[in-house]
């Protein structure tokens, strides 16, 4: 619907605009993401591809300009003839004739919200997620900072700005005093767990903060030699490398205490903020009730959903149920039914979770290899187990993927 209609996080007309950072977490091989993202390279995915040539220095991550991936995304869609793209306010669905895929992503409007709380016979869920503070890269002190990668994994991408005890304190007494922006009465803030404002860390004790996104484990200073007390680390944001964004420092901090705040940071003392951290809604539905393995509604089967909305938490998770769901739905409309992918996959596991779920207790997950079967026999050794499991999954799609009636030239 954008620019039609915009968004309070959004700030461009592009598709596919990564709003909270730019990462798309570890690509070291052999983990629950990687396996994920691997699954969908084997699946000769655009999104993973257009990923890998707009990437930027971060350590074992991938991790993209955000600016120049969605731009390449939008001149792919636009340059394909069989896809026409209409920006305008979708509101209304018709659930009994064609087929509709809802992919409105977690900023879904008002309007189509209640859409979906009519289709799905119940009130929508939602959480809050957050947006990390972005810094010109100009402005960082350099003398104060080093650059590393935790356990010097990949190569030494992140500014990591070192605090000692006193330093840490300081910063946590005025963390923890800063106003929040000002709720709405409506406003539940539900936050999701693996997304929480550094403020709401904060208040869970002293410590918590050092062992969440200031964790200085791994992050040895190579000029002194020694471990920090507190570690901030901050993360390319583009290809140009004149802007970093401050990793895990999501708040709910109004602008003016934010800067105050933050250059609190050892470095960042005359920091210039290209944007600041913020809150934003993100609506999802209750899947487990709602939706079959097939991404169909169990009462609309004409209905789908992807993304975001349908109950996963990150930007790869979000492009796996999209992948699945193309696929889903383009045999769908050519009359067959849709072969499903294998549970022992990470893309199977993923939506087994969703659609499978205590659809009391549902929240939104990333992938993780608690999602996927455990082995038997089991295996002690977690690096062999993980790798066996890898490789488990590989295969499955592999066969899964060779055996679904797409031309040659797709594959």
């Amino acid at each position: 619907m954008r620019p039609v209609r915009s968004t309070h996080a959004h700030q461009t007309a592009d598709f596919a605009e990564l709003v909270c950072s730019n990462s798309l977490k570890s690509d070291s091989e052999n983990t629950a993401p990687w396996l994920l993202k691997e699954e969908m390279r084997r699946a000769n995915s655009l999104l993973m591809q257009l990923a890998r040539e707009t990437a930027v220095p971060a350590g074992h991550a991938l991790a993209v300009d955000r600016e120049v991936f969605a731009r390449r995304v939008t001149e792919a869609i636009a340059a394909e003839p069989l896809i026409t793209i209409r920006r305008e306010e979708f509101t209304q669905v018709d659930e009994g004739s064609g087929y509709t895929l809802l992919a409105s992503g977690p900023l879904t409007s008002d309007a189509l919200s209640a859409e979906v709380a009519r289709l799905s016979g119940s009130e929508h869920l939602y959480f809050y997620d957050s947006i990390s503070p972005i810094v010109e890269a100009d402005s960082i002190d350099m003398s104060r900072v080093y650059m590393a990668a935790r356990y010097d994994k990949g190569t030494a991408d992140y500014i990591n700005c070192p605090m000692t005890r006193e330093e840490y304190e300081r910063f946590l007494d005025a963390l923890i005093a800063a106003r929040p922006v000002e709720g709405h009465d409506w406003e539940k803030l539900n936050y999701f767990e693996g997304c929480l404002p550094i403020e709401e860390i904060a208040r869970r004790g002293r410590d918590t903060l050092r062992f969440g996104p200031m964790k200085p484990v791994g992050l040895i200073d190579p000029r002194s030699g020694k471990r920090p007390y507190a570690v901030v680390q901050l993360r390319q944001e583009n290809l140009r490398a004149d802007s970093y964004n401050l990793v895990g420092f999501q708040n709910h901090l109004k602008f003016g205490e934010q800067a105050q705040v933050l250059r609190l940071i050892p470095g960042l003392e005359n920091a210039k903020f290209l944007r600041y951290g913020q809150i934003h809604r993100n609506t999802y539905i209750n899947a487990p009730t709602l939706l079959t393995s097939s991404l169909q509604m169990r009462a609309h089967p004409r209905v789908m959903f992807a993304g975001q909305i349908c109950g996963v938490e990150g930007y790869v998770e979000s492009v796996a149920t999209g992948l699945l769901a193309g696929l889903y739905l383009a045999a769908l409309v050519q009359g067959r039914l849709p072969v499903t992918v294998p549970r022992a996959t990470a893309h199977g596991s993923l939506v087994h979770y969703v659609t499978g779920a205590d659809p009391k207790h549902f929240q939104p997950a990333n992938i993780t290899f608690d999602l996927l079967p455990t082995l038997e026999p089991q295996v002690r050794d977690k690096k062999l187990r993980q790798q066996m499991r890898c490789e488990l999954a590989l295969r499955e799609f592999a066969a899964w993927w060779g055996s679904l009636p797409i031309p040659s030239s797709a594959r």
